[in-house]
Order: structure tokens, then C-alpha cells, then sequence
């Protein structure tokens, strides 16, 4: 920790020194002025701006306006051109000319910018000229989050980028898709990159994210299947210099997640199912009354695992600036973030950005960027997933159980009948420790040349280095009991199985392209069009190491401990594509864009190893045609543009599902080179002549006979824009079909004995479709300006056609067929209530539990016999909820946000729906393994008033009677009881700021001081509350480290 706050503060000085210095410096340059220009600059609002610059266009020369926004500079000539800018708005050129004083009113950026989005290779377009489906968020919207990365600022913001941050331990990102296809390509600065690279970016560096969500993707070719995200980090203002620093410091919680039963409820439930099911109870009510008189203590196990709150702190610091010739930006950034967990380490990450562009004369540009980080995670290491062990510890211990034997610190002791489930030894003392650790430098130049007026030359080079490093010791420990009658503590378990595990890895990227661009207005036409060519290598290398050290104390990995060693070979992967795209419009009113590219991909054999990809968009806006604008509708109707598209791409991911020699369902992807025949080394082996053998195998018949899935985008939508667009939004649907997925002909056999089956082939198709869309509003009402946003996306996925399906009979085919209908469905029971009493059991009709209903007590769950048969069985299983872990097929964003006289307040909900949780095992199943069971089953479960009385009256509640040995009890059926279809909407951000008048910081030379508080996962209003379960979390055990709530505050301070 004082290491991190050594790097903060060195960040903070080198920052400062740099604006100190433009601060201090001042206007002269020492050449003799002509005349003196003055002049005063205001907002819309008429109040001065003070601090704006006042640069001579083309010259270092400029100077800043005072507390009353005015300025005075001297000119030499009257074609010089002042340029006058300030942060957060739009810039302005006043040719000089004989005027001698100028009044100048800036305006606000967000309003008077005409947006250009940046679509393919780096170039941008219009908004009002796209043809396709593509968002795009700007930095002020990305920087109001406090997330640990990228896709957890971006969630909730766009419109058709469904989101779910399953997993929310310190560096883990969320889930991101679009339109639920999968991972997307990520594209930074121009350069095919990776989902990690784009999360760990620090998002304070990011100029604008554009998602591609229709055939737009299709420039990229291969891998853009399932859309693309492509990212601009920020280059340097060509006005001026300035420095920014932004740091906060939070406070992270649990946003929400169950306690187990506290000792009393536990050991009343385990007395209550003794009575009920006349078994010898493992506790006595003389044992409860001890816990409730403090003659016996219970433990805590949730506070013992779990601290109140853990810090989460950033900084970075950036400075930019230039001329008309050069102009570059440097950032620097570190983000520390702690667990939860109790001593648990945590993640950090710092961030080196350097972008500089150069225009070396008035036909050639040149540019470079760098970005680099290097990230941790460090926790302390046990068998298996070690942040799992941690929080399975809350559950697993019956909190009758103490961490140590006695009480005595020294010696932990034996919890359950799990011996790593003892929190006391998950620390780095006592189990060992795991480090993680990432180091990334990505470095890429361009270069652009105009040959003549229109056509552009361009290169890009790119080369990625990354390294990993993985160090996990497992130590040896001992767990003890007490004997009382000699005061001693003897060994009861000992862990003698130490382990050390040590993984370098390699990731090289080398990346080149090539374009050519031409650019034209005639007349009434504008014609751009482009001709590329890339090509992609990349290297994996890497080693996999593991020892059984003979001390705890030794952490080195040498011949004699051993155990295996692994060379993950040098991977290789290589791609190359070719593009042509031309974009159209004639008067701004009709639109046209036609792409096409051939993509090869190393992973398919010659003749199958090429594909040409198409693609074509069309639009048109009726609200330029001569009859809109002359009509009474444009007064109010101001904007309307109509476009569709369809577009071809290409997918070298292809994975299928397979049986293994055991029977077990596998999911198998197709490896490099599977097109040749030939042997894998390393499987099995055998003694031969007194000396071990390593083994090889057949690799079976060649996979030459799979090739590109082929995925048709279409698109249709609309845009639009009310009362002055102070009312705009746009509305797709979408319908994407992909052809080509992967199967086996499993009716058409070979003999068992030739070891193998016939490859696999492009045989299937599934589909995508759904709607997308987003509508805002954005004003200003005097010194109050204002916004407020709604976007959702809806996706849903269908298996379209199948190879040959057969089924038994018609039932079989209804649940199981996937023949043009939607996927991801969880089928069980419909619930019908729960029986009230003995009476209502025993007069019941429909045979639930196979016997008679013999099995049930009142608070048993009733299930609906759709068949009419008097039985429940399987043919009453219906459509009950959707797969666990998957997406939500609905997600929506809501966004607000104001500023009055310097304060300003945002904040972001986000919200889904159409995706299921299961609450399962210690979340539902009473005593599941021995274990504690989730507070909200045992204290509103159906009980007896007097527990130790099976005849006593009894007391209604939500759950059936939790009962030990129970979970297999026809309550515990996969059932609409249990499986919950989610709907949420949560307060994922929230911002209140102040910044301090101009003319207060003027004087120190600080342009900006702004001071802010913050908060993260703020509350939730969902359908999860009465379970206490985080609606983002997807596991049914409910063993994963919950979202967190931070609150916090920061500060922005520009020079």
C-alpha cells in the first residue's frame, strides 16, 4: 500500500511541474506586435469565462482572459486568426482582419458539435450520414462510473449491448454481449485487440466507444460476427496545453448478499427436523438454551469472512496540448482495489498512455500510440478456486463450530467435514499465496500521405507484447483439537500436500494495414471510398510448472519436486483480409454504403481457407426532401431518417458438442491444423523394456470438411428528431441467421474399432433476432441545462435448423426439439401454491411424490398437473424460466443528468429482465452437506410453535419445513418455485458534483477545480429481495463474490 501511494504522488508532482509551467509562462515571444487586439469571452448565459484561451493561430503564442473573461494580444498582421477555447466547449476562429476588439460567446460542446462516429479503419462519419446500426458513447458519459474497467462503464449506456456482471471480486469485469451473440471483436485505435485489452484500459483515456451491431461490422471480416466495439483514445487539443488530474477515493460493500442462520435459528431448525422426523437430533433444547443464556457461544462466520467496507482508490493524471502541427497526450493512472473479504489482497492496475500526431507538411501525417499497464490480482491460495473457498467458509461452518480449538489464535481447528472450509486458514501465513500478474505494452504508428486532393494514402503498424506471470504456493498446514484434561492442543488433520505452481506465458501481436482512402464533394455528391488490406500473426507461448517443495519455505521450483512440466508450445495464429468500401449520399438525403471483403484464416484447409464477405446499406431521410421542409410537420418533426441493411460475415470460432469415451457430453473447438492427419503426443503411455513410453494416438480422419460460418445480418431502423432535436432517438430490429455451425452425421456410422467417428461438418443454424433501440431528450431552461436518456435492448436466440433430428415419440420432439425455436429454455414444474394443512394433503387429488403424497406435510409445494393424468411426472414439465448464467434477454439503461450555476448531477440506472436464477443448494436445501442453509429459509420456513411438540400448531411461512436429508424431497424439484426469472432495475451510478467559479481559481492558474461524490450499486428495486440475492449474480449456489456497493468522493482539477 505505501508503494501505491508512492506511485500516486510521483504521478501527481510530474503532472503539476509540467502545468506550473504553463501557468507561469507568458505571452510574449519577443517579436514587435502591430496593433493590440481586445476583446471578452462569455457562455450562452452572457457570464464571463475565465481562463479561456486566446492562441495566434499557427504560433505558440496565446494568453488566457481574466475574472471579467476579458483579453488583450497583440497581432502583426490582419490575416492572422485568433483561436478561442475552453474546456467543455466549442472552439472559435476570428479571422482578425482591421477589427481591433471582439465579443465572443462560447458554446457548449455536447450541444453544438456535429457528432462524427467512428466506424471502420479509424474513419469517421457523420451521424446523420450512417446507413447502419451503430451507438456511440463519448468520454463525459464513460467517466461517470468508478468501475475496475472498461465494460463496467460502458453497461447500461448504449443501446444493444446486453450486460451482467455475474462475478464482482476486485478486477472482474461484466459481461458484455451484443444483442446476446457472444464475444464481440474489440478494435483500439484502429488495431484488432482483446476483450482484456479493452477492459483494462483506463476509461479517462477513452474519446468515444462506437459499437457496430448490424452488416457495418462486416469491414471487419473475421471475428466480427458478433459485432464490433471500437474504441478512440484521446488525442491532444491543438489550443493550448492542459493538464487534468482526476482521483477518488471509495468505500466498497456487499451490495447484497444472504446471511446464513445465525446459531440460534440453526440449531432450532436441526431440533425441529429431529421432532418432526423422530430421528436422535444432534442437538438438545438444553443446547439451545446455553447458546441463548451466553452459556455456549455461537461464531459468526459472515462477519468473521466479510469486513464492512474495503478501500477502492484511482488517480490519473494527463496533459495534452499542441498546434496546428503537433499535438500530443500523455496520461498515467492507477487503480487499487481491495477485497471484501477479510485480508484477502485484491487487484491493481496502472495505466501509461502516450498518444502524439505530427503534420509533417501540408500532404503528411504521421502519429504514434502507446499503451501500456500492468495489472495484479494477489488473494491467498488454497485447493481449487481460492476466493470460492473463502465464501463457501460462511456456509459450509455450522456456526456451533469455532475457528480455534479453545480459542486459542495458534491453533485452528477442524470446522467442518471440509478441512480447508476454516477461514482461520486462508491467509497468507497458513495456506500460501497466488499472484497474478500481467505486463502489456502495445505500441502502433501510422502514417498518412495525400497523393492529390481527395486521395489519402494510410498505414498502420502495430505490435503487442504480453506477458504473464502466475505464482501460486499451497502450503502444508495442521489443524488441532483440545484436550482439556492435559492442557494440550493435539493434531487432528494435516494437509501434506504441498503445491507450487508457476505459468509464464507469451502473447505476441504484430499487426499491419494499408489503406486506400478518396474523399469527394461534387456538387450535390460526396462520394468516400476505401481499399484496404490487413494482415494478423500471433504467438502463444508458455510454460506450465508444478513442484511438491519439501518446506513450506522454499519457493523455488528445482528437478527434484517436480511433477509435471508442460510446454504450451509456440501457438500460432494467422489472419489476412482485403476490403472495399464505398459510401454515397446524394444531398444529404439519400444513402448508400457498399462494402466487400475476402478473408482468409489459417484455421481451414486450401480451398476452404477464403471467403468473400458483402455487405450493402441503404438511407434516406424524408425530413431534407423539399415537402418536409415546407411543410407545417417540420416545425415540430425535424429530423427522420429511414436505412436498412444486410451484410455477410465470416466466423473461424467454430466449437460443437461431442461425446467422450466415457459417455460425457463435451464441448470440442477446432484446433490449427485439425485438416491434416497425423498423431497427438502425450496421450497415455506404456513400459517397454524397463523404460516408461510417452504415447501417441491417431488423430482420427482429417476436419477437412468444415469451413466459414456464414452469418446474414439484417437490419432495418430508424432515427429521429423533435422540437429542434431536443428529442432524438433511434429503433432497429434486428434478424441475424448463421449458417455453417458445426455437428456431427451421427446416423451415419463406422466400427467402434477404428477409434474414431467421422469428422464434424458445417451442418446446423441457429439465429438471433430482437429489437434495439434509444430515445433522450436534452435541454437548457436558463442557467439549468438537462438530459434524460432511455435504451434497451431485447435479444433472443433460436437453434434454427438441426441435422436430420429424430425423436422417440411427439412428446419427446416437443421438449427437445431445436427446429426453428427458441433456445436457452429451462423446463420443470409449474407450482401451484403450498398445501395449508393435513386435511388439504389428504383430500388431494393429484398424486405428487409417486406415494400417495405420503411424503408431504403442510407447507409442501403443490404442483399443477397439466396432463390431467393425476400424476406428476415429466410430461408435466413446461417452459419455466431460461438457461442459468446466461445474459437477460432484456436489458435497459436509464440515464439522467443537470447543471445549475456550476452544480451538476448524474446518474445511470440499468435494469434487466427474461433471465433466470436458481436458487439452489445452501441457498434452498436445508442443511445442504452438513452445512448452514441461507437465513430467509430457516426463519420464514413452515414450523412447529413448539418445536419439540410434532403435534403443535402450526406457524405459516413462505418455505417449506427445512428438514435434514430432505433435498431430494419433491419440494427441492427443479420447479418455478425455485427458479426465479429476474427483473431488476438498479442504481448502478450516481454522481453530485461542484465546481468552483472561475474567478476564484483564475488566480492560481487552475482552470477547472471540481469537487464530487459518488456512489456505485446503490439499491436495487427487483425481485430478488426476499432471497437477499444480487439479481447480477448468476451461480444457483450462490457462492460468488456479489456486485459491490462504493461510495465515495473525488476531485477534477485541470491546469
Amino acid at each position: 500500500m505505501k508503494r501505491g501511494r508512492q506511485f500516486y504522488l510521483f504521478i501527481l508532482l510530474l503532472m503539476l511541474f509540467p502545468a506550473y509551467r504553463i501557468a507561469a509562462s507568458g505571452t510574449a515571444d519577443g517579436r514587435k506586435a502591430t496593433w493590440e487586439v481586445k476583446g471578452r469571452i462569455s457562455d450562452p448565459s452572457g457570464n464571463p469565462i475565465v481562463g479561456a484561451s486566446v492562441i495566434l493561430k499557427g504560433t505558440p503564442r496565446g494568453v488566457t482572459t481574466d475574472t471579467d473573461g476579458n483579453f488583450a494580444i497583440e497581432v502583426s498582421s490582419d490575416k492572422d486568426v485568433l483561436v478561442c477555447s475552453f474546456l467543455g466547449y466549442s472552439p472559435v476562429e476570428l479571422p482578425v482582419g482591421t477589427k481591433t476588439r471582439f465579443s465572443v460567446t462560447l458554446q457548449e460542446e455536447s450541444l453544438v458539435v456535429e457528432q462524427v462516429i467512428v466506424t471502420g479503419y479509424g474513419n469517421g462519419i457523420k451521424k446523420e450520414a450512417l446507413t447502419g446500426s451503430i451507438a456511440n458513447i463519448g468520454a463525459e458519459k464513460l467517466s461517470q462510473s468508478v468501475g475496475a474497467n472498461v465494460s463496467t462503464a460502458l453497461a447500461g449506456k448504449v443501446a444493444g449491448v446486453n450486460f451482467r456482471m455475474m462475478d464482482g471480486q476486485p478486477g472482474a469485469a461484466t459481461s458484455i454481449s451484443i444483442r446476446n451473440m457472444g464475444n464481440a471483436l474489440f478494435v483500439i485505435d484502429g488495431v484488432q485487440s482483446t476483450q482484456g485489452s479493452f477492459n483494462n484500459l483506463d476509461f479517462n483515456d477513452i474519446e468515444s466507444i462506437s459499437v457496430l451491431k448490424d452488416a457495418s461490422a462486416a469491414i471487419y471480416g473475421v471475428q466480427a460476427a458478433n459485432g464490433v466495439i471500437v474504441v478512440t483514445t484521446k488525442s491532444g487539443q491543438k489550443t493550448g496545453h492542459s493538464v487534468n488530474i482526476n482521483a477518488y477515493y471509495g468505500a466498497q460493500s456487499w451490495f447484497r448478499y444472504p446471511r446464513p442462520a445465525d446459531t440460534q435459528t440453526y440449531i432450532a431448525g436441526h431440533i425441529q427436523s429431529a421432532t418432526i422426523t423422530g430421528s436422535p437430533g444432534e442437538f438438545t433444547m438444553d443446547d439451545l438454551n446455553n447458546y441463548r443464556n451466553g452459556t455456549l457461544r455461537g461464531f459468526d462466520w459472515y462477519d468473521y469472512v466479510v469486513r464492512s467496507s474495503a478501500p477502492q482508490a484511482y488517480i490519473s493524471a494527463n496533459a495534452s496540448g499542441g498546434t496546428e502541427k503537433i499535438n500530443y497526450y500523455i496520461s498515467l493512472g492507477g487503480l487499487d482495489q481491495k477485497s471484501v473479504i477479510n485480508n484477502y489482497g485484491g487487484f491493481q492496475r496502472y495505466n501509461v498512455q502516450f498518444n502524439l500526431d505530427a503534420r509533417i507538411n501540408k500532404r503528411l501525417k504521421v502519429g504514434a500510440r502507446f499503451n501500456g499497464r500492468y495489472e495484479k490480482t494477489e488473494h491467498p491460495a488454497v485447493p481449487g478456486d481460492d476466493v470460492w473457498a473463502a465464501i463457501f467458509a460462511i456456509w459450509r461452518n455450522p456456526p456451533t463450530n469455532r475457528p480455534f480449538a479453545n480459542d486459542n489464535p495458534d491453533y485452528p481447528t477442524m470446522t467442518s467435514n471440509t478441512a480447508s472450509t476454516n477461514f482461520a486458514i486462508l491467509n497468507y501465513d497458513r495456506s500460501g499465496y497466488l499472484k497474478d500478474t500481467y505486463r502489456v505494452g502495445q505500441l502502433s504508428a501510422n502514417i498518412e500521405y495525400e497523393i492529390m486532393e481527395g486521395f489519402k494514402l494510410k498505414g498502420l503498424a502495430s505490435y503487442y507484447l504480453g506477458n504473464r506471470w502466475y505464482d501460486c504456493q499451497e502450503y502444508t498446514y495442521d489443524l488441532y483439537g483440545y484436550d482439556a484434561a492435559t492442557d494440550t492442543y493435539p493434531v487432528i488433520y494435516s494437509l501434506t500436500n504441498p503445491f507450487r505452481q508457476r505459468i509464464v506465458g507469451l502473447q505476441q501481436q504484430i499487426m499491419g494495414q494499408a489503406q486506400l482512402t478518396y474523399d469527394k464533394v461534387i456538387g450535390r455528391h460526396t462520394i468516400s471510398a476505401v481499399l484496404a488490406g490487413e494482415v494478423y500473426h500471433e504467438i502463444n507461448p508458455g510454460l506450465d510448472t508444478w513442484s511438491r517443495p519439501q518446506s513450506n519455505y522454499i519457493n523455488t521450483i528445482d528437478f527434484a519436486s517436480l511433477e509435471k512440466y508442460t510446454d504450451n508450445k509456440n501457438t500460432e495464429l494467422a489472419r489476412a483480409g482485403f476490403v472495399a468500401h464505398v459510401n454515397y449520399n446524394y444531398a444529404d438525403r439519400y444513402y448508400i454504403e457498399l462494402a466487400g471483403r475476402y478473408d482468409g484464416s489459417w484455421k481451414f484447409r486450401r480451398g476452404n481457407r477464403w471467403a468473400f464477405l458483402p455487405s450493402v446499406s441503404v438511407g434516406w431521410r424524408p425530413s431534407e426532401e423539399r415537402f418536409w421542409k415546407e411543410g407545417s410537420i417540420s416545425r415540430w418533426f425535424n429530423s427522420l431518417k429511414i436505412r436498412a441493411s444486410f451484410g455477410q460475415l465470416g466466423y473461424d470460432e467454430l466449437s460443437w458438442y461431442d461425446t467422450d469415451e466415457n459417455g460425457n457430453r463435451i464441448l470440442r473447438t477446432l484446433a490449427p491444423f485439425d485438416y491434416l492427419s497425423g498423431y497427438d503426443y502425450g496421450v497415455g503411455g506404456a513400459v517397454l523394456d524397463g523404460k516408461y513410453m510417452t504415447g501417441v494416438q491417431s488423430k482420427g480422419i482429417p476436419t477437412t470438411t468444415i469451413s466459414w460460418i456464414t452469418v446474414n445480418m439484417y437490419d432495418a431502423g430508424i432515427d429521429f428528431g423533435f422540437l429542434d432535436n431536443r428529442l432524438s432517438g433511434s429503433l432497429d430490429y434486428f434478424y441475424n441467421l448463421r449458417k455453417g455451425l458445426v455437428d456431427r452425421r451421427y446416423d451415419q456410422l463406422i466400427p467402434s474399432e477404428v477409434g474414431f467417428a467421422l469428422p464434424p461438418e458445417n451442418l446446423a443454424s441457429e439465429v438471433y433476432t430482437g429489437f434495439d433501440g434509444n430515445i433522450a431528450w436534452a435541454d437548457r431552461i436558463r442557467d439549468l441545462s438537462y438530459s434524460v436518456g432511455v435504451n434497451f435492448t431485447y435479444s433472443r436466440h433460436l437453434t434454427n435448423h438441426q441435422y436430420n433430428p429424430q425423436f422417440k415419440n411427439s412428446w419427446d420432439e416437443y421438449v427437445n426439439s431445436g427446429w426453428e425455436r427458441y433456445s436457452n429454455i429451462t423446463w420443470g414444474y409449474k407450482s401451484d401454491g403450498q398445501f395449508r394443512s393435513w386435511e388439504e394433503i389428504s383430500n388431494y387429488p393429484i398424486d405428487i411424490d409417486g406415494k400417495n403424497n405420503s411424503t408431504l406435510r403442510p407447507g409442501d409445494i403443490r404442483y399443477k398437473d397439466l396432463n390431467g393424468d393425476g400424476l406428476i411426472n415429466d410430461m408435466d414439465k413446461r417452459p419455466i424460466g431460461y438457461a442459468e448464467g446466461m445474459l437477460p434477454n432484456l436489458n435497459f439503461g436509464l440515464s439522467l443528468s443537470l447543471e445549475w450555476k456550476g452544480i451538476d448531477m448524474s446518474c445511470d440506472f440499468t435494469g434487466g429482465a427474461f433471465g433466470t436464477y436458481h436458487v439452489d443448494y445452501e441457498m434452498s436445501k436445508p442443511f445442504w452437506d452438513g452445512g448452514n442453509t441461507a437465513a430467509f429459509v430457516l426463519e420464514n420456513q413452515w414450523r412447529l410453535s413448539d418445536i419439540t411438540d410434532p403435534q403443535s400448531p402450526l406457524i405459516p411461512g413462505e418455505f417449506p419445513t427445512a428438514l435434514v436429508g430432505n433435498s431430494n424431497h419433491s419440494n427441492y424439484w427443479v420447479s418455478d418455485f425455485w427458479y426465479k426469472n429476474i427483473a431488476y432495475i438498479k442504481l448502478r451510478n450516481f454522481e453530485l458534483g461542484y465546481t468552483l467559479p472561475q474567478r476564484w481559481m483564475s488566480k492560481a492558474g487552475i482552470k477547472k477545480l471540481r469537487l464530487y461524490l459518488f456512489g456505485q450499486n446503490l439499491f436495487s428495486i427487483d425481485n430478488m429481495g426476499v432471497y437477499d440475492i444480487d439479481p447480477e449474480i448468476a451461480n444457483a449456489t450462490g457462492i460468488v463474490y456479489p456486485t459491490t456497493r462504493v461510495m465515495g468522493a473525488g476531485i477534477n482539477l485541470s491546469f
